[in-house]
């Protein structure tokens, strides 16, 4: 009786697994027939893109790759703040990208975390900003494209 038992409860679980799909392949299955070469890419590193000043009109990121940024200018030390949210397509950040131009000339460009690592919820650039007008441009890459999400001019309000 006991066998019968851990007989169906064995065939339950096979029949589970087979339904679930565990039993597939892990390797990719090459079709038969002549290969056709594929195209050459090269990638240039982006911070040769971004540093040369090549005009780029903001984008809108695609709905599931939306995420959440949020750029401020503090009082009283004119610091400027880049706040990542996280957002619905936060798994396929793979980095984000500062670069201000200050009211005195010069530019910062800067990766969030150095470019070390995916950026998490929470994670902040500061840098020094300036008490004129300071352009900010950010920069997102997300599923190997690069998208300008945010071009702003950042005054500090004055009361």
């Amino acid at each position: 009786m006991k066998t019968t038992r851990i007989l169906i409860v064995l065939f339950g679980v096979v029949l589970c697994a087979l339904a679930a799909g565990c039993t597939s392949p892990t390797s990719i299955l090459m079709k038969s027939g002549t290969p056709t070469p594929s195209p050459q890419v090269t990638v240039s590193p982006e911070t040769t893109l971004l540093s040369q000043g090549a005009f780029m009109p903001v984008q809108t990121l695609p709905a599931e790759q939306y995420v959440d940024v949020q750029l401020t200018k503090e009082r009283p030390d004119y610091t400027i703040h880049l706040l990542y949210n996280g957002g619905k397509g936060e798994v396929s950040v793979q980095n984000i990208f500062l670069k201000a131009t200050l009211s005195d000339g010069q530019v910062i460009e800067k990766y969030l975390n150095d470019n070390q690592r995916q950026p998490r919820r929470g994670d902040e650039i500061i840098i020094k900003g300036t008490r004129g007008s300071d352009r900010v441009e950010v920069y997102i890459t997300s599923v190997g494209q690069t998208y300008k999400i945010l071009d702003k001019e950042l005054l500090v309000n004055r009361l």
